[in-house]
């Protein structure tokens, strides 16, 4: 039986099949020898051919496992091994930049809850304290099972602390859930990257402050850009950028594709575009409301702290549900 040497070759390259590759070839030489017997002595012919069938079997059992095992580890290297979780603050001025911060502390502590790793990226906080923008990176096989459904803008009503008279403020943030890969599932060319270099702003003691260990890289056919401040090396930061850069263009991808096919999608929760207006947080009312499921939880100071499971559970069992329903986010108008 003649064998794809293409994939034998695979599967001595791969560290995962090399031994069974070695034994493969070790059978293989044994089927030849008993083929060649059986070519040149008749006499033989009869009880070579019981040892070629028993070889054959063997040989087609290997490599079909070894294919299995090629192919597991291919999903696995498209399969996200963690997320980069992006705020931004939107219309609201310093309450939109503290909501934002709220909404990455909620995200954490769910991670913590979890028991995923956390990095933090890149922070750059606002007067009040809150943050304008935010990168932190989740790590963990089930965090992009559990928090894809959370890109999209964040809407909070309430009473600022700054407000004399008591009016309710609505202000939003929005989120960004970028899968990461050990495998880019897009090519992306070098000189399309401009690199730039410049001091940390944030902690991360004397070093850090006064070496340009900061990394910028900018996408010029998308304008898309990532700084990372997070390593005391600039090297480390170079490769976490460039990890940072892949996600958001694998994510652009994505949403272009699901665009793309918007008419004919069902049981699918929005298109995953950040400016999607997803969810509302509505203090008076202790209501967090999302427009996407039409589904409300009275339970805002336990989201806030890091319990979302409830929604996550509940967006995952929508998504997942038989009905053939278009679950587009909508403008909330309440």
């Amino acid at each position: 039986m003649e064998y794809d040497q293409d994939k034998l070759q695979e599967f001595k390259d791969n560290h995962k099949t090399q031994f069974l590759a070695s034994q493969f070839e070790s059978e293989l030489l044994k089927l030849t020898e008993a083929q060649e017997l059986a070519d040149s002595d008749p006499e033989m012919a009869e009880l070579a051919k019981e040892e070629i069938e028993r070889l054959t079997e063997q040989l087609d059992g290997q490599f079909a496992e070894m294919d299995k095992i090629i192919e597991s580890n291919k999903e696995e290297e498209v399969r996200p091994y963690g997320v980069m979780l992006e705020v931004r603050a939107g219309a609201g001025g310093d309450e939109a930049s503290l909501f934002a911060a709220e909404l990455a502390s909620m995200y954490l502590k769910y991670a913590e809850v979890n028991k995923w790793q956390t990095l933090r990226v890149n922070v750059s906080e606002s007067e009040a304290g809150g943050y304008k923008e935010a990168s932190f990176e989740i790590l963990g096989k089930q965090v992009y099972d559990h928090l894809r459904y959370e890109t999209g803008v964040h809407r909070v009503q309430r009473i600022p602390a700054t407000e004399k008279q008591g009016r309710i403020h609505t202000s939003t943030a929005s989120v960004a859930i970028l899968p990461m890969r050990k495998k880019s599932t897009i090519e992306i060319n070098p000189s399309d990257i401009d690199m730039e270099f410049s001091r940390a702003g944030g902690a991360g003691g004397q070093n850090v402050n006064k070496v340009e260990t900061a990394v910028r890289l900018v996408h010029r056919p998308t304008g898309i850009d990532v700084r990372c401040e997070s390593d005391r090396t600039q090297l480390k930061n170079r490769i976490k950028a460039m990890e940072m850069l892949t996600a958001k263009l694998e994510a652009l991808h994505e949403e272009e594709e699901m665009r793309k096919h918007a008419a004919t999608r069902k049981n699918q929760i929005g298109t995953g575009d950040r400016s999607e207006k997803i969810r509302t947080y509505n203090f008076p009312q202790n209501r967090i409301t999302d427009h996407r499921i039409k589904q409300s939880w009275h339970s805002i100071d336990a989201t806030l702290g890091g319990d979302i499971s409830p929604i996550v559970t509940a967006l995952q069992e929508v998504a997942a549900g038989p009905e053939e329903v278009e679950l587009e986010a909508v403008a909330a108008k309440e």
